[in-house]
C-alpha cells in the first residue's frame, strides 16, 4: 500500500469518542474521514466528513462503505471480525487486520497467545460453566476473579469469587456466558503501555503512564508513573513484542499489573488507541490519535518524547457536565459530545500539564 496523501479518505469502524478524536486528528492531516456505526447520531459522525448508519452483518452497507474509503481502520475491539472480512474482500485493507481483532476478542485466546509469546498473564483457567468453578478456584489459591471470554469492559462481565460455595452467584452474575476464572494477584499498581507500529513495521511507544480505576473504570492516568526506568523499559519491549507478533498496524495498548518486586503480569491489550493514552496529543510531540492515524494512512511515525509530566483524569457520568469556569489554567478539556451523562458513562477527559519534563 503506497501511502496516502491528503485528500484520500479514511473509514473509522465505530462512532465513539475514540472516533471522534480519530477522525479530528485525520482532519488536521488533511484526511476526510467517514465514520461507519450502527447507532444515530454517533459523536464520531459530528466532526466527520459523513457517516454511513448500519449493521455490522449489512454486507450491503458495508460493501458501500469500502467503496467509499481508501482504507478502513477501527475505534473498538468488539467490531465483528466477519465485518472486517467483508471490507476486504471488497479491496480495502483494514488496519489493524483480522488476527488483532481476533485474539483481543476472546480472553481465553488473547492470554493464551500472550503466555505463547513470552510475555507471562496471572493463572487463568478455563470455565465454561459454574461446575468448573470449584475446582479451578482450588488450584488457583482461593480467591479470583470469573471474567466472560468476550465483551466485558470496564467491569463490566465480572465477579469476584472468594469461595467455592460463591460459584453459582457469580454465575449468574456474568450471565452465564464462557468465561476464564483469573487468579487473584497481589500487585503494587498497573501501567498501561501504549505501542505504534506502522505498515514497514517501524515501532514506537510512550511512556507508560500508572493507570488508577474507580468501579473498574479507568479514573487516573499520570505520568511519569515512578516505576524504575528498568521496569518500564521491560513493559514497553513486551509491547512492542506483541504489536510484532500480531503484525498490528496502527496503535495498541497492553495493561500491566505490577508487582511488588517489579514483576509485570500482563492484563489484557487492546487494538486500538485507548483511554490510558489521552494525555498523550497535549503533553507529548505526537499523540496517539495522530500516530494511528499516520500509522494507517501509510506515513512514517511521530516522534513520542513526552515534553510535560502529566495526568489524564476521566469525566464520569454527570462530573462530565463541567463549568469552564471551575477549571484550572493547565487543564485541558476535551468532551465526546454525548447527549446524554448516564452513571459509568466517560463524557470526557481533562489532562492537566503539571511541569516540563526535565530528563
Amino acid at each position: 500500500m503506497s501511502p496516502l496523501r491528503p485528500g484520500a479518505t479514511i473509514g473509522i469502524l465505530g462512532g465513539g469518542q475514540l472516533g471522534r478524536m480519530m477522525a479530528s486528528a485525520a482532519a488536521q492531516l488533511g484526511f476526510d474521514v467517514l465514520i461507519y456505526s450502527p447507532e444515530d447520531d454517533p459523536p464520531a459522525g459530528r466532526v466527520a466528513a459523513g457517516a454511513f448508519q448500519a449493521d455490522w452483518d449489512d454486507a450491503d452497507a458495508l460493501t458501500e462503505f469500502a467503496a467509499a474509503c481508501d482504507v478502513v481502520t477501527l475505534e473498538f475491539e468488539n467490531v465483528p471480525v466477519a465485518s472486517a472480512e467483508i471490507i476486504e474482500r471488497a479491496g480495502k485493507r483494514v488496519l489493524p487486520g483480522a488476527k488483532s481483532l481476533s485474539v483481543s476478542q476472546d480472553r481465553l485466546t488473547e492470554k493464551t497467545f500472550l503466555n505463547a509469546h513470552g510475555i507471562p498473564t496471572a493463572p487463568f483457567r478455563q470455565i465454561d460453566a459454574a461446575g468448573d468453578i470449584p475446582a479451578a478456584l482450588a488450584e488457583l489459591g482461593g480467591k479470583g476473579v470469573l471474567k466472560t471470554r468476550r465483551e466485558g469492559y470496564d467491569g463490566k462481565g465480572q465477579a469476584w469469587v472468594h469461595d467455592a460455595a460463591e460459584a453459582d452467584a457469580a454465575w449468574q452474575k456474568i450471565g452465564g456466558a464462557p468465561a476464564i476464572l483469573e487468579g487473584a494477584i497481589a500487585f503494587q499498581c498497573e501501567i498501561s503501555v501504549l505501542v505504534a507500529r506502522s505498515l514497514t513495521g517501524e515501532t514506537t511507544s510512550w511512556a507508560p503512564p500508572r493507570n488508577e480505576h474507580e468501579n473498574g473504570i479507568l479514573s487516573r492516568s499520570t505520568v511519569p508513573s515512578g516505576l524504575a526506568r528498568s521496569v518500564e523499559d521491560e513493559a514497553r519491549a513486551k509491547a512492542m513484542h506483541l504489536a510484532e507478533a500480531l503484525g498490528h498496524v496502527g496503535v495498541l495498548a497492553l495493561e500491566f499489573f505490577v508487582l511488588p518486586d517489579g514483576t509485570l503480569l500482563a492484563n489484557e491489550f487492546a487494538p486500538r488507541v485507548h483511554n490510558s493514552g489521552h494525555w498523550t496529543p497535549e503533553a507529548c510531540q505526537t499523540g496517539q490519535f495522530e500516530q494511528h492515524i499516520r500509522a494507517v494512512a501509510g506515513w512514517p511515525l511521530g516522534d513520542t518524547r513526552r515534553l510535560f509530566d502529566a495526568e489524564m483524569l476521566n469525566l464520569i457520568g454527570d462530573a462530565g457536565l463541567v463549568d469552564p469556569q471551575t477549571l484550572g489554567k493547565n487543564d485541558i478539556l476535551t468532551l465526546y459530545g454525548k447527549r446524554e451523562a448516564r452513571p459509568g458513562r466517560k463524557m470526557g477527559h481533562i489532562t492537566r500539564r503539571l511541569a516540563p519534563r526535565k530528563d
